[in-house]
């Protein structure tokens, strides 16, 4: 009972970080999801998807999360479109794994953006 009551709290907390204005730029934006197991009806692991912007003063954020069922690139697709209706205009680099179709998706989306596949990822899985 008692968690139910705190998480009944922290929602309208939780929607307001979401909807949240965000800065403007961002010299990098950190995108990765990881798997976790989260309680839902059953015991499943989901992707945890995060961006992490660092700011032209070097101020790390976390700009946003979400949970899904898996790591796809529609997930990401909306999860940018809203930042980008948030505020966020300019970011120099992207770093990211290498999910398919992530990098034409960013060129879209952030077009004078670079993109860089995170080196722990390209050391770790090729």
């Amino acid at each position: 009972a008692q968690v139910s009551n705190i998480s009944k709290q922290m929602i309208p907390k939780v929607e307001a970080y979401h909807k949240r204005k965000l800065s403007d730029k961002f010299f990098c934006v950190y995108l990765d999801a990881t798997y976790l197991p989260l309680r839902r009806e059953t015991f499943e692991r989901e992707a945890v998807y995060i961006a992490i912007g660092i700011k032209p003063n070097g101020h790390k954020e976390v700009i946003d999360y979400c949970i899904a069922p898996s790591e796809n690139i529609e997930v990401w697709t909306e999860m940018l479109q809203n930042m980008k209706s948030r505020g966020l205009k300019q970011v120099e680099l992207f770093l990211s794994d290498g999910v398919k179709g992530l990098k034409t998706t960013l060129a879209r989306s952030c077009p004078k953006a670079h993109f860089q596949r995170c080196l722990v990822h390209v050391i770790c899985y090729v």
